[in-house]
């Protein structure tokens, strides 16, 4: 049992080390053209396709809501499969328009104080597997007006 655990410490070292060397350095022989030699990219970078979710909640003597504007950050890129569902797991009608990070939410009928939590589902976010926590900054319109409404942010970290 102690070798073995001995045997993967000294493993896990040379292989930490052996990551940890790779390096750029440019020969300088002067007779011949430089190249590059022992290049790694520390950490490996990528991409992959998550789910977000979040929830509104509508105030009870609330005027309804026409349309929800969500302001996506540029560390990640949102598709347009979003869905909207009521307090009782309801799909809600939407019409999305995107105009570069700014997502606009339409709904056909407006969402009244009767729905008092709306679950917000973007389906398919791609974003990096490393980085800093994604922010999205979140706004409303009501019936009857074209001022948006800050309600918050929702908060979203990397994992990997």
């Amino acid at each position: 049992m102690k070798r073995t655990l001995i045997s993967t410490a000294v493993c896990s070292v040379a292989t930490a080390a052996s990551i940890f060397t790779g390096y750029a350095n440019a020969k300088t022989d002067n007779n011949k053209v430089a190249n590059l030699e022992n290049y790694m990219q520390l950490p490996p970078a990528g991409w992959q396709l998550v789910k977000q979710t979040f929830q509104i909640h509508v105030p009870k003597n609330g005027k309804a809501l026409s349309e929800l504007i969500i302001d996506a950050p540029s560390t990640v890129a949102v598709s347009n499969d979003i869905d909207i569902l009521d307090d009782k797991g309801q799909k809600i009608k939407i019409n999305i328009s995107v105009n570069n990070r700014r997502i606009i939410i339409d709904f056909p009928k407006p969402v009244t104080s009767s729905t008092t939590k709306l679950q917000v589902n973007l389906n398919k976010v791609q974003q990096p597997t490393l980085g800093s926590t994604s922010v999205y900054y979140l706004s409303v319109k009501v019936v009857g007006s074209d001022v948006e409404i800050p309600i918050g942010v929702a908060q979203f970290a990397h994992s990997n």
